[in-house]
Formats: structure tokens, sequence, C-alpha cells
């Protein structure tokens, strides 16, 4: 059996208030998209964490420069601890067998997520939601670089979104009411 811990971490007070019972929600998309992605067999029988990150856009804007080489900020960021697509059971050999072994982190900025909403006209919660399985599947090793990959992406991101309520983020221009 595998076991998930979500640590999701308000470092911006700007989102405390974001929308009702935010962090359950958060740790609830993450534990879907944990679930829905296909893990390495070695996965099992181990404790893993995933760190969601609710930050601004400067610290982003930072963490994309460092990291990627771009000087502006972006909506989300993941920052994978290790490729699972190359995953050999063998780097689990470093973590005693009660660890709980961190996946990575997803981190997501509120000034663009906020601009993004007004521009497409997009839920917040929504939103916010879509960007956290997304960024969890790019821990679990799933990228959109190229075609096929991006299809199986967004194939599974709905699938993910649409059993936790929420609406096709691809598909679905129109604002719609979220309940709480």
């Amino acid at each position: 059996m595998i076991s998930l811990h979500i640590h999701v971490d308000t470092a911006s007070d700007k989102w405390k208030r974001a929308f009702p019972k935010m962090k359950r929600k958060i740790e609830q998309a993450t534990a879907a998209a944990f679930v829905a992605a296909k893990r390495p067999a070695g996965f099992s029988g181990r404790n893993f964490e995933i760190a969601v990150v609710l930050t601004d856009d400067k610290t982003i804007k930072d963490l994309n420069h460092t990291y990627r080489g771009k000087k502006e900020a972006t909506n989300v960021l993941s920052f994978p601890q290790f490729d699972v697509k190359k995953f050999r059971k063998t780097q689990l050999k470093d973590f005693p067998a009660d660890d709980v072994i961190p996946l990575g982190d997803v981190v997501v900025a509120w000034q663009t997520v906020k601009r993004e909403c007004k521009e497409q006209k997009k839920d917040l919660e929504d939103h916010v939601i879509h960007l956290v399985v997304h960024g969890t599947l790019h821990i679990l090793g799933y990228d959109h670089m190229k075609a096929k990959e991006a299809k199986t992406m967004e194939s599974l991101e709905c699938d993910i979104l649409e059993s936790l309520g929420y609406p096709d983020p691809y598909h679905e221009p129109v604002l719609e009411t979220r309940r709480s």
C-alpha cells in the first residue's frame, strides 16, 4: 500500500482566503492526481510526500529565473525530486522503509493566477485546482512538450478534474459558480 502525505504551505498571505476549504480541496486534488497517475511498481509499500507552496509572483519569478532561465512570473512550477520516468527501485534504498520520501514541490503564484482568472473568465478555485493537478502530474513524470505527451497529460488532467467535480479547463471557457 502506498501512503501520500500532502503539505500545503501558504507562503503568501494573499492565499489565506482564496476560496472556502482551500487547503482540503488542494490536498484532495493532489491525492487524486497521485492516484490517477501511473506510478512505478517500486512505489508500493512506501510513504511519499508532495508539497504545494502557495506563493506570490516575486517568488515564482525568482524560481523561474533560477531554474528555467526565464525572467517572468508563471502560474505554476513543479520541482520533482527525481525523474519518475527513469525510476529505479534502487533509488529508494537511501530512504529507510518507514521514512517519508519527498516526491517534489508544486509552486503556485497568486498574482498570475488571479490575472489569468480575470483574463480567461475562469473561477479561481477551478483554476487553482487545475494548476495543482497539472503540477502534481509533472512531479509524477508527465509532460506536454511533445504533442502525444500533451494529449495524454491533458486527458488525464480532465479525467481527474471531472472525478473531483471540476470543469474541463481546456474546453470550458464560461465562468461557473463554485459550490462550497
